[in-house]
């Protein structure tokens, strides 16, 4: 749901579309009545007082382009953007009034006086296209085998573009890794360091041709040295 509180910042029905679309979803359709009370629900948040949210109609995906259609009612020449088939409409009294007024929105103007349709709140009208406007995007509900944790708040600032933001959590697991990482470089070089004071220590013994008899073992030897040498 995009409200913004600027008029200048509002869109036409196609950068709706665009807008909806490049996020992946699509201008919203509305298959039944249950569909419209919950998207009345979500816009209930914008009139409540003192939120200093004015009046904003809402672009929703239906539309008439008039292409392939030469004759029948107007009411029966629009058609969602998604491709949703769904024949569910919610217009306003006297609406659509047809004419230049192809793109759909949903009304929104809470301080209006009401008309002779009532309030103008949640019904539909028909408006030119190139009309400035807020909207409402629709997304396919996302399936994941582990999902992250996300926590999702409503906001109803003026001041933002888009009405939710998502925040998610990355959990312990990502958090080790990042303690992790750094060591690695420094464990790689006692590695190098002990097998080169090894391979040293084995070349010169050879060389000798004779046993040295140490209290200190091999390999505790070639730590201690590899220690000193890395630090």
């Amino acid at each position: 749901m995009a409200y913004f509180h600027e008029l200048s910042s509002r869109v036409s029905f196609q950068e709706a579309r665009l807008a909806c679309e490049s996020e992946g979803g699509a201008l919203l359709s509305l298959e039944n009545e249950a569909e419209q009370k919950l998207i009345e629900s979500m816009l209930q948040n914008l009139t409540k007082p003192g939120t200093g949210i004015s009046d904003g109609d809402f672009w929703i995906g239906l539309w008439r382009n008039g292409e392939g259609h030469t004759s029948g009612p107007c009411p029966d020449l629009y058609r969602w953007s998604d491709g949703s088939s769904s024949q569910y409409r919610n217009w306003y009294t006297d609406e659509p009034s047809c004419g230049s007024e192809k793109c759909v929105v949903m009304y929104h103007q809470p301080t209006a006086n009401p008309g002779l349709g009532g309030p103008y709140l949640y019904q539909w009208n028909d408006d030119r296209c190139n009309m400035k406007h807020n909207y409402i995007c629709k997304y396919e509900p996302e399936i994941n085998p582990t999902p992250p944790v996300e926590k999702t708040y409503f906001t109803n600032q003026p001041g933002d573009t888009h009405q939710n933001v998502v925040v998610t959590e990355a959990g312990i697991i990502p958090n080790l890794i990042y303690v992790v990482i750094p060591t690695i470089p420094l464990l790689l070089l006692i590695l190098v360091a002990f097998g080169t004071c090894c391979f040293q220590m084995l070349h010169k013994r050879r060389a000798r041709r004779h046993f040295i008899k140490d209290s200190t073992p091999l390999s505790s030897e070639c730590l201690a040295e590899s220690l000193n040498a890395s630090l």
